[in-house]
């Protein structure tokens, strides 16, 4: 089965991009700077920040569907360097293959209709198992430990 795993795309955040602490705040966003790798992952570019690099923490609605009760917002990393959105076609990126991840199945209504832990070194039959499950439309990749959005997994 063919599968493509999506960030988010940078346009939302690139008024953020710049901004000093104290305006950052004001967003309710912080600005964090990577100290270890693999560490500080990036929902934007799909994979983690080098030592050093500059990332803004904020909150982001990652299940935005209106009727859905398992609407939901959390925290993401987004690079400050990030130039554009990134979408991996049949391959798991590094970020995700070297994490512990919760994988949960939605229909088109934002319900969930399955969840389930897996190594990421072992989605990609995850993912097959998933989309066999009658109705389901979409996949949330979410990091196990820490709970936080990673990506979005569709059909191709």
């Amino acid at each position: 089965m063919s599968f493509r795993i999506s960030s988010l795309p940078v346009e939302p955040f690139q008024g953020l991009f710049g901004l000093s602490d104290d305006e950052l705040m004001k967003h309710g966003a912080r600005r964090a700077i990577c100290d270890e790798k693999p560490g500080f992952p990036c929902r934007v570019t799909l994979a983690d920040a080098e030592p050093g690099e500059s990332l803004i923490l904020l909150n982001y609605p990652h299940l935005d569907e209106q009727n859905s009760p398992y609407r939901a917002k959390g925290p993401i990393f987004v690079r400050e360097t990030a130039k554009q959105g990134r979408d991996v076609v049949d391959a798991v990126p590094d970020y995700l293959a070297r994490r512990l991840l919760s994988i949960r199945a939605y229909d088109r209504e934002g319900m969930m209709l399955e969840a389930d832990v897996v190594d990421g070194s072992e989605l990609s039959p995850m993912i097959e198992k998933m989309f066999a499950i009658d109705g389901v439309d979409y996949l949330h990749a979410h990091f196990a430990r820490r709970g936080c959005y990673a990506a979005r997994i569709d059909r191709v």
